[in-house]
């Protein structure tokens, strides 16, 4: 029967598909270890596909973090949805940049309005106040 052989066949893809498991952040980064206080988030949002590396082989969780990835990494745990807006009302983005649909998203949603002078700032570090802010409205 072509039904149950199609239900044999997925119950299998989908058994294959639990038993991946990613290996120890330490084995993919070099700048990682088990002891670091941002071990377990950073095991978790990797997992997630909320973020990757730097490169292939380094986290870089020293490293500051700009705006266009904090609204990069809500879109992702938000699981990439497509914004409905189309019209980009900053100077300073590209369509072609990395973070496009993700702000889209974050202005559509509220979570960033951007500057009064129409720009977004996308390289701007992304301070404490507003990785809040986002995290904040992101929430609403």
């Amino acid at each position: 029967d072509l039904l149950l052989a199609a239900e044999v066949l997925l119950a299998e893809l989908l058994a294959a598909q639990e038993q991946v498991v990613l290996p120890a952040i330490e084995e993919i980064f070099t700048d990682m270890s088990a002891d670091s206080y941002c071990y377990e988030a950073v095991q978790w949002a990797v997992e997630k596909n909320i973020t990757s590396g730097t490169t292939p082989t380094t986290f870089s969780p020293n490293t500051i973090c700009t705006r266009a990835q904090a609204v990069t990494f809500l879109w992702n745990a938000n699981g990439k949805p497509n914004p409905t807006i189309t019209k980009n009302p900053f100077t300073d983005v590209k369509e072609k940049a990395f973070y496009y649909k993700a702000m889209l998203w974050a202005v559509e949603n509220g979570i960033t309005t951007g500057y009064t002078n129409g720009t977004f700032r996308p390289n701007n570090v992304c301070t404490r106040g507003n990785i809040v802010t986002f995290l904040f409205r992101a929430e609403q």
